[in-house]
């Protein structure tokens, strides 16, 4: 049996690292042509706008998660009917949220550009890519949900194969769209978002070759379903809208610090972060088909193994990515600094090794809090997720970056992490005693 579910883990959270490290790859790989395109200028644009691409991908992340662990655990109960009635929902509601972010983007791409620290020098750039992502957002949310449902429909391969798949035509529609074309930073925008398309386009096989288990059907959008879903996949969705918080309020102080070159340096470092902290999403994500099943199914010995199993692998993963980039900073930060601006390549370098220590503490804090959502446990998973996301780190750049600038704001990241990880711990460990005692 432990082969089993060694086998399974491995197999999930390989093909879900994978796919979600192509998916980190779609900023980081603007991040490489505009710095060279466009230069520091374009790098900090970029930066101000991320926290909304993050924002759309935790909203389709938040649909996809949690309407897949409750088919999964439909399914498990051979409940095959409400499972497709989950999907539904989750396919109308992404639709509409897409469609909200849509109008903002057309409507409101000036005022947010602004909003989020855009200046003179800027805010051209920042409007440009808000405007084109934000239009997109449809398509974005649907292949999230897409990819999720279809992972738990016992397909990772083609979810993994369509992430994957997505990034790389980034990768080549990037450098046609900006250099033989020169269509700047729209070109660099418009690169990500034909990536979902080519993405879902992918995943209708799986519909094609009819190996698909869940289907659309026309059911009502009952709202305590609506509030189901979304409850289950909140702290998917708070753990992106974090990593928007976060972005937001390192830009505005590191603006007052260091001006657009400060912005720049990290907006170079927050996009290599980016792959890291897919990594652990990756992991996450592994192993939420595996412990929703093994949940409907009441084996809490089976998931105590995959816990443990992500656990040791989380840690692992972020001392090989600590060693690598402690070692080589010089030569990654190198990669995305075009203009060879010695200030960007000193912040940045200091960056990479402070900010990379609270890889350790990410890690178990992201591993945690699918966990929790996969066994039901939504409220404690929403806290560590908010814990992380607003309520320690905001107090502590404001608060750091007056007290030691630029090594405040770096430290600011650790110490969240490793605050909310004493917090998971503890979480854990009480729901366990409460367990032994049932």
């Amino acid at each position: 049996m432990q082969n089993n579910i060694f086998k399974n883990f491995i197999k999930y959270v390989s093909l879900n690292v994978l796919g979600m490290i192509g998916l980190s790859c779609y900023i980081l790989v603007d991040t490489f042509f505009i710095s060279k395109a466009l230069g520091s200028l374009g790098i900090a644009a970029l930066n101000f706008s991320i926290s909304i691409y993050s924002l759309i991908h935790g909203a389709g992340l938040m649909i996809g998660i949690g309407g897949a662990t409750r088919y999964s655990i439909l399914k498990s109960q051979k409940e095959g009917k409400k499972a497709d009635e989950v999907f539904s929902i989750c396919l109308k509601l992404g639709l509409i949220i897409g469609l909200i972010f849509a109008i903002i983007g057309i409507f409101g791409a000036r005022s947010l550009a602004l909003i989020l620290g855009a200046d003179a020098s800027t805010f051209s750039l920042t409007k440009t890519y808000l405007k084109t992502i934000l239009c997109f957002a449809p398509f974005f949310i649907v292949n999230n949900i897409m990819l999720a449902f279809i992972r738990n429909d016992n397909n990772p391969n083609l979810s993994m194969i369509a992430m994957m798949l997505g990034s790389f035509s980034n990768i080549i529609l990037d450098y046609v769209f900006m250099f033989p074309l020169g269509m700047g930073m729209f070109g660099a925008a418009f690169a990500t978002c034909l990536a979902p398309i080519i993405s879902m386009g992918v995943l209708s096989i799986h519909f094609i070759k009819k190996r698909n288990d869940f289907r659309y059907t026309k059911s009502k959008m009952v709202l305590s379903s609506m509030c189901d879903v979304l409850s289950l996949g909140l702290s998917s969705f708070i753990s992106e809208v974090s990593s928007s918080i976060v972005l937001i309020t390192f830009n505005l102080a590191i603006l007052g610090l260091k001006g657009n070159l400060g912005v720049a340096s990290y907006g170079i470092v927050a996009n290599i972060a980016l792959v890291g902290i897919a990594v652990f999403t990756g992991i996450a994500q592994g192993i939420q088909p595996i412990v929703s099943k093994e949940y409907g199914l009441k084996n809490h010995k089976a998931i105590g193994k995959v816990l443990k199993f992500a656990l040791i692998t989380s840690l692992t993963v972020a001392t090989t990515i600590y060693l690598s980039t402690f070692f080589n900073s010089d030569s990654i930060i190198a990669v995305f600094n075009s203009e060879q601006n010695p200030e960007i390549a000193q912040i940045s370098k200091t960056g990479l090794r402070i900010y990379f220590i609270g890889f350790f503490f990410a890690g178990i804090n992201l591993i945690m809090a699918m966990y929790l959502s996969a066994v039901e446990q939504a409220k404690h998973a929403f806290f560590i997720s908010i814990a992380r996301g607003c309520i320690i780190i905001v107090p502590l750049v404001l608060l750091l970056s007056k007290l030691w600038q630029m090594t405040g704001v770096w430290m600011s990241f650790v110490l969240t992490e490793s605050i909310v990880t004493f917090v998971s711990v503890f979480i854990f460990c009480k729901r366990k005693r409460v367990k032994i005692n049932e």
